[in-house]
């Protein structure tokens, strides 16, 4: 038992521990047990849009160089500087970018609670009391707090602020710019990152200070990830062309090693195309070679030729100045719903 909010508990004497006692017995020393590469590290189950949970089992070595690696890389991480993932750690941006990844790194902050309490200033409010330099959130908590209007941010300094990160869902261009210019008072660079459970660590990412920032991209593949644009069957589209991503030469070895006690199943959903690592994500046509993630390739709907995601139609909503987030979800539609659902005047 860890003693923290001073409640009354029902501890039992001989079955219960308190933590403070025990930690005093043992000595702070320990001494690490050496690991294969491939020996396995942790299983991180996830859902997709399957609503099945999948255990995804990532192994040692490559997994902990990759989310090292790439963290340093995206954040242009530097010895003492104070970094803040606001991730859960079940999740696994917290999980890579809160923990793993740090441990070769040096110190991170770690927050218990929620952006709104006790006041919608309280992202802010951290980030003024421990000098943070480094702030990675999701598009969701900044749409939820876009909604509150700018004077809650504007009330806090922000001034140990070096760069600001997005990840978890593409982040839709409104949001990018409030991100930008109230947030980060138009003088700091957002890196907006795409990765997934599956890889443990980034893909696509810009790099701070060296790429060409555009609201709602995640740009350009990190160094060492060669990513391209495909079809349905697997062959590459060049050019502009709008297609599914996959990669197929990386760095290190990272990726997802199997779904537990599902083997078949990860060949299935992610090595269908050629043997290349496929990510069921939905990308338009490239501009000036930056690449924008707008979805899941199998969450869809095809109007007069035009293939358009949830991402779009979130986007679309959250315009409208009444709203301030919107979650789109795939319904399957048969002709009898259809014939059945009268026309709006």
């Amino acid at each position: 038992m860890i003693r923290h909010t001073g409640a009354d508990v029902g501890f039992v004497e001989g079955r219960d521990l308190d933590y403070e006692t025990e930690a005093k017995a043992v000595t702070t020393h320990c001494h690490p047990e050496p690991m294969q590469a491939e020996d396995p590290l942790f299983i991180l189950y996830t859902s997709g849009s399957t609503g099945k949970p999948k255990g995804v089992l990532h192994t040692t070595g490559g997994y902990l160089f990759w989310a090292s690696y790439t963290h340093e890389l995206v954040f242009d991480y530097r010895p003492g500087e104070v970094f803040w993932c606001t991730a859960d750690v079940g999740w696994v941006t917290g999980h890579s970018m809160a923990s793993m990844a740090r441990w070769p790194m040096g110190p991170t902050l770690l927050f218990e609670g929620v952006p709104n309490y006790p006041s919608v200033s309280r992202f802010w409010q951290v980030i003024d009391k421990h000098k943070v330099e480094i702030f990675y959130t999701a598009p969701t908590a900044l749409r939820s707090l876009m909604r509150e209007g700018d004077a809650p941010v504007k009330a806090t300094s922000r001034q140990s602020l070096r760069l600001l990160g997005s990840v978890g869902e593409p982040i839709n261009p409104e949001a990018w710019r409030w991100y930008h210019e109230v947030v980060g008072e138009g003088r700091l660079p957002i890196v907006d990152t795409w990765w997934q459970t599956e890889t443990g660590g980034v893909l696509v990412s810009p790099l701070p200070g060296a790429t060409d920032l555009k609201p709602g991209s995640a740009t350009k593949p990190l160094p060492g990830v060669e990513l391209q644009i495909v079809d349905a069957e697997g062959v590459v589209l060049e050019g502009r062309d709008g297609g599914q991503p996959v990669h197929h030469r990386q760095l290190a070895g990272p990726d997802a090693r199997r779904l537990w006690r599902s083997p078949a199943l990860l060949r299935h959903l992610f090595l269908d195309l050629s043997g290349q690592v496929f990510h069921r994500r939905r990308l338009p046509p490239r501009r000036r070679r930056h690449y924008w993630i707008t979805g899941r390739v199998d969450d869809v709907i095809n109007v007069s030729g035009h293939r358009m995601g949830t991402a779009e139609v979130e986007s679309a909503l959250v315009l409208h100045d009444d709203v301030a987030e919107a979650a789109v979800v795939g319904f399957p539609t048969t002709s009898r719903v259809r014939a059945s659902t009268p026309m709006s005047p």
